[in-house]
């Protein structure tokens, strides 16, 4: 058991991190020592992350205990990068956290500074001045190497920047050299944001928190009209909305929101969230209030702009699109499913279940284009079976035939009209094991109930005689 960290007070008495508890709890009797929990301190770090959403949308988490955020194009917004600073490094140790940060052209400048200096921001002129009385474990290099280092008089940053690179090169490799000059800026290191970037983003920051749920929804609605001059200047209209409210104790709630088609008005925009709202209502606790409410586009597409009728006024409200918004938005893109056509000449695999979004977003129809064309003439049955059912098939034709009546689901029935064979077989370049081809029959009973049949497999082809599947049924 060993101390992974500590807290103010501890490294005032002398302890430190990777130290035995025996041997700290010999230091300190009155210790108190609770066991680390990885899962919780992520979930804190990711919390903390979506936080400092407010100040930038990249952020990207560092290790156990740090954040990378891009402040590029941001700082302006909150008077500059030293009010930046101490506005985040203000904000959070009042939540409770002991918190340090720096603010530099290089992440890895910043990294190193935070961690071993002062929080500060270091101008781009300074940065080698800065990081050179640094210990050489500020260059985010392994324990082996850091060890090394030392052994061999490089203790300081300085020391390494004074060395031959070439020696330094063949005896600790190249690791070295790139963190140094990642340091320094002379190699760029980019930041993975954790998550997507908004293609447009509008916010309203609040004197007074809001805790109504028609007042949120109104904000979202303001916000949504704010960017629509965005999204008709880019010829777009938004696909996948995000609505962040930013709870005065700190806490981040993201609401999603998915549409079927481009959207560019507020009113249908505003309505996504109104029935988000009502899904989940009883998951949003309002606390104190918002303080910032915020409303990004994340994913959009071409719009294709159209008139609906003669006056301007196209229901669109009551269209197809809006109604399965409303419901996914409601209960989940998955509550409607559609189907989505497959290459395969199997019926059970020609089409592939998807969210009615989904193919709505990418146009495509799984309506049968010949459903018109009248009763056997190649149409499919209304509703297909996920699994072909057995039946017994009695006083087939053969070879090609269909049966003269059938048992299924215990009733007997007298075969009137029927036509096929429609034969189908599996695509055998894909399949590991043979599958036995299949005629299909359409046939009609004497009481006009009419079903969609199959034989598997071929007479003369196996001992036995092929069996029959019941597939589907047209009325």
């Amino acid at each position: 058991m060993r101390l992974t960290a500590l807290n103010e007070r501890a490294e005032m008495i002398g302890l430190k991190q990777g130290q035995g508890v025996a041997e700290a709890k010999a230091i300190c009797p009155d210790l108190d020592v609770v066991e680390e929990d990885l899962a919780a301190d992520r979930k804190l770090l990711e919390a903390i992350a979506d936080w400092c959403d407010r100040y930038t949308p990249l952020v990207a988490i560092d290790g156990k205990d740090g954040l990378f955020l891009d402040i590029t194009g941001c700082a302006h917004l909150f008077g500059g990068e030293e009010a930046l600073l101490e506005d985040i490094l203000i904000r959070i140790s009042r939540l409770g956290f002991d918190v340090r940060g720096a603010i530099s052209s290089a992440p890895g400048l910043s990294w190193a500074v935070a961690r071993f200096d002062d929080s500060r921001v270091v101008p781009p002129e300074a940065m080698e001045e800065a990081l050179a009385p640094l210990p050489v474990a500020c260059l985010r290099l392994g324990e082996e190497t850091v060890v090394a280092l030392q052994k061999m008089g490089l203790k300081q940053v300085s020391d390494v920047l004074a060395a031959p690179r070439a020696p330094l090169a063949r005896r600790f490799g190249t690791q070295l050299l790139l963190r140094l000059d990642q340091s320094v800026g002379l190699i760029d290191e980019p930041i993975s944001p954790r998550r997507p970037v908004a293609q447009l983003s509008a916010e309203r920051r609040l004197a007074e928190p809001v805790q109504a749920e028609e007042e949120i929804l109104q904000l979202a609605r303001q916000l949504a009209e704010t960017l629509k001059s965005g999204l008709e200047a880019r010829g777009v209209g938004g696909r996948s909305f995000e609505l962040l409210l930013f709870r005065v104790d700190g806490e981040v709630f993201r609401i999603m929101a998915g549409a079927s088609q481009p959207l560019r008005e507020p009113s249908r925009i505003s309505s996504l969230f109104t029935e988000r709202f009502g899904a989940i209502h009883d998951d949003l606790d309002v606390g104190y209030g918002f303080e910032i409410v915020r409303l990004n586009v994340l994913q959009h597409a071409p719009f294709d702009a159209a008139q609906g009728d003669f006056v301007g006024e196209g229901r669109q409200d009551g269209s197809l699109a809006a109604f399965v918004d409303r419901v996914a938005a409601r209960l989940g893109p998955e509550c409607l499913q559609g189907f989505e056509l497959q290459q395969s000449h199997i019926p059970e695999r020609a089409v592939r279940p998807m969210p009615a979004m989904t193919i709505l977003a990418s146009k495509q129809r799984t309506a049968n284009q010949d459903a018109g064309r009248g009763f056997f003439r190649g149409e499919r049955p209304l509703r297909l079976f996920r699994v072909p059912e057995l039946i017994e098939a009695a006083a087939a034709e053969v070879p090609d035939g269909p049966p003269r009546q059938f048992r299924w689901r215990r009733i007997m029935h007298r075969v009137r009209r029927a036509e096929g064979p429609e034969r189908l077989s599996a695509e055998w370049w894909t399949e590991e094991k043979p599958e036995p081809t299949r005629d299909y029959f359409q046939v009609e009973d004497e009481g006009g109930h009419r079903f969609w049949l199959f034989r598997k497999g071929l007479y003369g082809q196996t001992a036995t005689s092929p069996d029959w599947y019941m597939h589907g049924v047209f009325a």
